[in-house]
């Protein structure tokens, strides 16, 4: 039976001081001061800017500034104008361009991006640059000062990692890099920036990601140097081009700062480093030609150019093309190009390099395969279409075969296209040959020179692989290494065998830029605005048969596409029966069907021929909310269904068949998603099956076999399981199933529909979602008043935790006269002194308290006191909770030294029964200094909350609703001592420093642990504001502009 004992540790929130404290000397101000001035916003030059250029440039030299710089004035001495890369540089190093990048690199400006952000930055401005003045194919020196480094190290990261060209050849055409104070292993800076970021004014101000960046021990710094070394050394081994890098350090501490980046963070092992005797800010900014930073730097320019020249004539010298064979290829290709294919450049790229074709001549040793796997409709024949048009033209001696494989007939078939296209000999189409060998061993001739065998829609194992001994299909796929072969599959089992192990090549949905292109190809010039045609995406989870479907029903039937989306969204049989329209369309096969429904189902039925137990947990999964499905519900009905001994197997087994057609996809921690759009045919498939109520009825007592009530240690899993209970809640098929069935079936399914709303509305009490706990806890409460009475047990522990959601609302006389009923079936049923009875009494006489009756609440109360004391003795925990209790309602009549003395009590009994770190023994050393907290001893107090929180974070965690209220309450001590002191002290800083970085972990953990809208997150977000608002801000904004 589920406790309704309310354990509180109430808070109190003190007055404010009866005057204003002063700092001696200064007089009160006779009417309110203006505002202090405005900083004046800073603008700043965002993307590249050509600083020089000639017709003779042969290189590109890239100029990036650091933290708080600026695209000029950071290369700018404070004698110049202009700066040296444009005044000094062009006359020393010749026949280069000079280009520099701006960004918001402000430490304490508006602006959040972060490295990431601006390298991105950095490299798409750079290359559209380069693409527009087409100086693409030109060699890249980079110069980077400070965090312009780190820009510089990610941008080129991220250009080997994107599929572009253009952004590709930012990393491919980079020679050079110079580094000048660049924090490779972190910076001194970070700590001063640390130091800003703990004001409040600067709080919201500081970009605190590239603070963090600059620590020693940062994740992100250490990613992107792992990334660059490795991305060097690999670049280096690949090609002849290495990129070459010196690094420059300073030798002058900066005034007030000191040395921002020492000389082992600013150098590279392996590297050139040199010093320049300057500080930070102050070695990039040169005055003259002479100045010894400024010839070391021409020095290091100069030697790569040279360089890079020689490299350039090598290269010219060893150009070479080969001979193309000669002999006329075939082309079995039995669909024409798709003109609205799009998209899908990096599944063509694993392609290429998969299948030996990326070179202008490929030249294989050896027999290569690959597949392509995904879910039915995802556009798997349209990549491999795309493919082989490609390859057609690309290498154009290379013949290309398309084989059909949704059956041993059509795979036959296909062959015999092959022998009478190619004039096979000993291929006679009226002799009865087996054609399938004689095509086998034909293609493994030389005779059949260069091929790729595209083998479409080879989703049955069993065709292939049959478990029988008969013949099978995998024995007539040729294997030599004249030819390649690619693969379309639905079933990832199948890809990998038959490609001997190798990992399929995954064709995923559509991303946003590709599904928008496909429909405006697909609506053929129909104007549309492109939200409505993003919505329509999004709807269709970006699925390219859907797509093309939509587009089809669009243009057939002369609508516009937010009609076609009101249709979706009427309801989920609207959108199956959209789902299930016939068409036309380029690359799909007439013996396949065409409608996304009519696809997924021909797979259905295939697994629930060939393994009836995965289809049986598709059913049940596509009754759950469609994401993080967990294994609980899988195993409850394995386990209901298939008996503890096999279940475990099975179940693997069964899933890894789901997973392989690509219908579900497995989380790291185990749970599964499904495809909206696949759970929503699922269900189809169910009403045409007629089983979708029995699965229904799996799933319901599924999640109410998992869900726990909400006490703290089950809150991850509640939260986890939240969406399947609504899920499983909502369905109309167990409230209509339940009328059709027998009064105790129907009664046992309404029970366990209680039963989980319950347990989800006491997870809602504990998040604060007063509401939605109450509605639910209302319908459990009327279907067992119906079906087991007023005055069963289960009714009343339900009736208990209402009260208790309408006393957190202030709902006072509504909890009363809950809390009343309560107590008085219990002491019918088992009479005054049973512990529910005294634990509905207890209740009753908190409510009675907080209505202002507190006399007869300490009467009540003394008398549950009383009798536990009698019945249990005065040290059980029970008896504790009363003493505790009734010493909370004589502290609200203001009894004080009482109430202090009586919580004294009850800690030292606990302390002794239950040790000092018992959880009870906590709450009464927190109730405690609450006490005294009123009574103005705030020393006590705060050595006693320290104590229990520090104690709490041990033992129950960090993130635990007790620990966070031990933060809140300390905190708020600390608040009242800062108000208490002179502003002129100094401790007043400290105090109040020490309670807003309390403050701030103890708002982002409830807001984590409770919500946003949670009362106690609330209550942390105000008393962060208060705090913030009694500090000064105007030292901080002194040193905010110092550029670094």
């Amino acid at each position: 039976m589920l406790s309704s004992i309310r354990r509180r540790i109430f808070r109190s929130k003190p007055d404010p001081p009866a005057s204003e404290v002063r700092v001696p000397g200064a007089s009160a101000p006779e009417t309110p001061s203006d505002p202090p001035p405005r900083r004046a916003k800073t603008y700043f030059y965002s993307g590249i800017k050509i600083l020089h250029s000639s017709q003779d440039d042969k290189i590109d030299i890239v100029f990036i500034h650091g933290l708080n710089g600026d695209c000029e004035k950071t290369w700018t001495a404070k004698t110049e104008i202009q700066p040296w890369p444009k005044v000094f540089l062009p006359s020393e190093v010749p026949d280069c361009r000079v280009l520099t990048y701006g960004y918001d690199a402000g430490l304490v400006d508006s602006s959040k991006n972060r490295v990431s952000d601006h390298a991105h930055t950095l490299l798409t401005s750079l290359a559209s640059q380069r693409q527009s003045d087409d100086t693409a194919e030109r060699p890249i020196i980079f110069v980077c000062h400070s965090l312009g480094g780190l820009v510089c190290q990610d941008a080129l990261v991220t250009a080997k990692q994107r599929p572009e060209p253009h952004l590709q050849s930012i990393f491919h055409q980079t020679r050079g890099i110079i580094f000048l104070g660049t924090p490779h292993h972190g910076s001194s800076l970070a700590k001063w920036g640390e130091m800003l970021s703990r004001s409040v004014g600067m709080m919201k101000q500081t970009n605190t990601d590239i603070v963090q960046l600059l620590t020693r021990d940062s994740e992100v710094l250490a990613r992107i140097q792992d990334c660059f070394h490795t991305l060097i050394m690999t670049r280096n081994k690949e090609q002849t081009n290495e990129i070459d890098i010196t690094c420059f350090y300073e030798e002058l501490p900066m005034k007030k700062i000191g040395v921002v980046v020492p000389k082992h963070s600013a150098t590279l092992p392996g590297y050139i480093s040199i010093g320049i005797h300057s500080d930070h800010a102050q070695m990039t900014k040169f005055g003259s030609r002479t100045e010894p930073g400024f010839v070391a730097i021409c020095g290091e320019l100069n030697r790569w150019v040279k360089k890079i020249e020689k490299q350039g004539q090598a290269e010219s010298k060893n150009h070479h093309t080969e001979q193309v064979d000669e002999a006329t290829p075939h082309y079995l290709i039995p669909y024409t190009i798709n003109p609205d294919f799009v998209g899908r450049s990096e599944v063509i790229e694993s392609l290429k390099d998969q299948l030996g074709h990326s070179e202008p001549a490929a030249r294989n040793k050896a027999h290569l395969r690959a597949s392509l796997c995904g879910l039915g409709g995802v556009g798997k024949t349209q990549v491999a279409l795309a493919y082989a048009y490609w390859l057609q033209e690309a290498h154009p001696d290379i013949s290309v075969f398309w084989v059909h494989a949704n059956s041993a007939e059509r795979f036959a078939h296909s062959y015999a296209n092959i022998a009478r296209e190619c004039e096979i000999p000993g291929y006679d189409e009226s002799s009865g040959v087996d054609c399938l060998s004689v095509v086998k061993d034909w293609l493994e001739s030389k005779v059949s020179r260069k091929w790729l065998m595209i083998i479409d829609n080879a989703d049955d194992m069993q065709l292939f692989f049959p478990s029988g001994a008969g013949e099978k299909l995998g024995d007539y796929i040729p294997d030599c290494a004249n030819g390649t072969i690619l693969f379309t599959t639905r079933n990832l089992q199948v890809g990998s065998r038959l490609t001997k192990g190798k990992r399929p090549i995954e064709v995923n949905k559509m991303d946003g830029d590709e599904a928008l292109q496909l429909l405006i190809r697909g609506l053929q010039g129909i104007d549309e605005d492109p939200k409505d045609l993003l919505r329509l995406s999004s709807r269709l989870e970006f699925l390219p048969l859907a797509l093309v479907q939509a587009s089809a029903f669009i243009q057939e039937n002369t609508i516009t596409v937010d009609k076609y989306l009101e249709l979706l969204e009427e309801s989920e049989k609207g959108l199956v029966d959209l789902l299930s329209e016939d068409f036309e369309a380029v690359g799909r096969d007439s013996a396949t069907p065409r409608a996304v429904t009519e696809t997924w189902i021909l797979s259905f039925r295939q697994i629930e021929r060939q393994y009836p137990f995965a289809a049986e947990l598709l059913s049940l999964m596509s009754l759950f909310d469609r994401q993080s499905i967990p294994m609980d519900f899988l195993e409850f009905y394995s386990e209901e269904k298939k008996g503890e001994s096999s279940s475990a197997l099975q179940l693997v087994k069964a899933l890894g068949v789901l997973k392989a057609f690509s219908f579900i996809i497995a989380e790291k921690r185990g749970d599964h998603n499904m495809h909206r759009l696949v759970q929503l045919v699922t269900r189809a498939w169910l009403n045409r099956n007629g089983t979708k109520e029995e699965f229904t009825r799996w799933a319901l007592l599924a999640v109410s076999d998992a869900y726990p009530y909400g006490h703290f240690e089950d809150i991850p899993t509640c939260s986890a399981y939240l969406a399947h209970a609504y899920a499983v809640l909502n369905s109309d098929d167990i409230d209509s199933q339940t009328e059709k069935k027998s009064t105790d079936s129907e009664t046992e399914d309404k029970l366990v529909k209680a039963s989980l709303r319950h347990r989800v509305g006491g997870f809602f009490l504990f998040q604060g979602r007063y509401d939605e706990a109450e509605r639910l806890q209302r319908e459990a409460i009327r279907t067992r008043e119906e079906l087991l009475g007023a005055e069963h047990p289960e009714t009343l522990t339900v009736i208990s935790d209402l009260a208790s959601t309408l006393w957190r609302q202030d709902r006072l006389e509504e909890a009363e006269e809950l809390e009343t009923r309560v107590m008085e079936a219990w002491k019918r049923a088992e009479g005054e002194e049973h512990p529910k009875a005294l634990d509905a009494m207890s209740n009753l006489a908190r409510t009675i308290s907080d209505l202002g009756r507190s006399e007869e609440a300490e009467e009540l109360e003394t008398r549950v006191f009383q009798t536990r004391k009698r019945v249990l003795g005065e040290e059980h925990p029970d008896t504790l909770i009363s003493m505790n209790n009734l010493a909370v309602t004589i502290r609200d009549q203001g009894r004080l030294d009482e109430a202090a003395q009586l919580q004294r009590d009850v800690m030292e009994i606990r302390k002794r029964v239950l040790g000092e770190e018992h959880p009870d023994t906590l709450t009464s050393l927190g109730n405690l200094a609450v006490t005294l907290f009123e009574q103005g001893d705030l020393g006590e107090a705060e050595e006693l909350q320290v104590r229990v929180m520090e104690v709490r974070k041990r033992i129950l965690g960090e993130d635990h609703p007790s620990t966070l209220l031990s933060m809140q309450n300390l905190a708020e001590t600390w608040k009242l001592q800062g108000e208490l002191c002179d502003p002129s002290m100094s401790i007043r800083l400290e105090v109040l420093c020490d309670a807003i970085a309390l403050l701030v972990d103890c708002v982002r953990l409830r807001r984590q642990v409770l919500g946003e809208d949670h009362p106690d997150t609330q209550e942390s977000c105000a008393c962060l504001e208060e705090c913030r608002a009694l500090l000064n801000d105007e030292a901080i904004q002194q040193n905010s502009q110092v550029e670094v």
